[in-house]
């Protein structure tokens, strides 16, 4: 298979990095263990795996299908048990978020990834809200 880096793979390349690191943003700021260049990797890496992938013979939905199952190993490294309580699982939920935007902007769908991306800063940037009208999570 011969690679040619056109203008689109290129545009879904920078999209994916653009738009993992707006939720990466608030990641960093919350001084979480998976902040901004983390967030923009997972979506790099999935949108590239997603652009080659189209290329294949075979079923494309077999790399989105390893993506989704491989986030999992990374998100599972920012959980971690405090107490009596669970630490973590908001950041891995944003990370596998993040690989969904990263895949979504692989297959060249750049406004359903601007609108995922959007959903999770509001669900993210919540907690804040939360927190100022004195409401428990």
């Amino acid at each position: 298979m011969e690679t040619v880096l056109t203008f689109d793979t290129f545009l879904s390349l920078v999209v994916a990095v653009v738009l993992g690191g707006v939720v990466g943003i608030e990641r960093e700021l919350a001084h979480r263990p998976a902040g901004l260049r983390t967030h923009m990797m997972v979506s790099l890496g999935s949108c590239l795996f997603t652009i080659v992938s189209l290329g294949f013979s075979t079923d494309p939905a077999r790399i989105a299908a390893g993506i989704v199952a491989g986030i999992g190993f990374i998100g599972a490294g920012t959980i971690w048990a405090e107490k009596d309580k669970v630490r973590g699982i908001t950041t891995a939920a944003s990370l596998w978020a993040t690989a969904a935007i990263g895949l979504t902007s692989g297959v060249g769908d750049y406004p359903l990834a601007a609108v995922v991306t959007l959903l999770v800063c509001v669900i993210l940037l919540s907690k804040y809200v939360f927190r100022k009208l004195g409401v428990e999570q």
